[in-house]
């Protein structure tokens, strides 16, 4: 990652998984994670859990792509509150909205599990409701030449770094079935 006065860049790569790789379960050491996007901004009040330790850390975080056609570049701005500061922020975290009879929330939910092969960390996330099922793993490189040059792992289904579908913000609102969706859309997109 490169770092500013006010931002990082994130080069990154995100692949679709079926299961978690062994040795990982879903009961495997992992964090809890609470992603309230505040509407009509590029905001997002991320919370994080350590259910092992029972610690809570909670940040503000702004992020877009460096460039709309390239989504393996990210330009990242955190700030790290504290309870005080969070508290000022917690009208935005768990919202609902009932919109065609769909509750629609600005909330993601996920459980986030490390996981290394061969040097590679990778962070896989596995989504809680209404997206149970959905699971991202995602690599960070610190040169764009790693990025380019990495394979996709043998543990993944499919690579989804370019879809702007399985961004954050954009999976608000969806459902597993419209990920599936999503996936048999984008597969018969390849081979056409």
């Amino acid at each position: 990652m490169t770092m500013n006065k006010t931002f990082q860049i994130e080069l990154r790569r995100v692949f679709l998984l079926q299961d978690l790789p062994e040795p990982l379960t879903r009961a495997s050491e992992h964090l809890q994670f609470f992603d309230n996007f505040i509407e009509n901004t590029r905001l997002c009040l991320r919370t994080i859990r350590a259910p092992h330790t029972k610690k809570w850390t909670r940040i503000l975080e702004q992020r877009e792509p460096m460039n709309a056609n390239d989504l393996s570049q990210w330009k990242i701005s955190e700030i790290y509150l504290n309870e005080a500061e969070h508290q000022a922020f917690e009208q935005f975290e768990g919202r609902k909205v009932k919109k065609n009879e769909r509750i629609e929330t600005n909330e993601l939910r996920f459980n986030r599990y490390f996981f290394e092969r061969n040097g590679t960390q990778f962070e896989i996330d596995i989504f809680l409701n209404p997206l149970w099922g959905l699971m991202l793993a995602t690599v960070y490189f610190e040169t764009t030449e790693e990025m380019l040059n990495f394979e996709k792992p043998d543990f993944a289904v499919a690579e989804v770094t370019q879809s702007e579908f399985f961004t954050g913000r954009n999976l608000l609102g969806k459902t597993f079935t419209d990920i599936r969706e999503e996936f048999l859309r984008q597969g018969d997109a390849e081979t056409r």
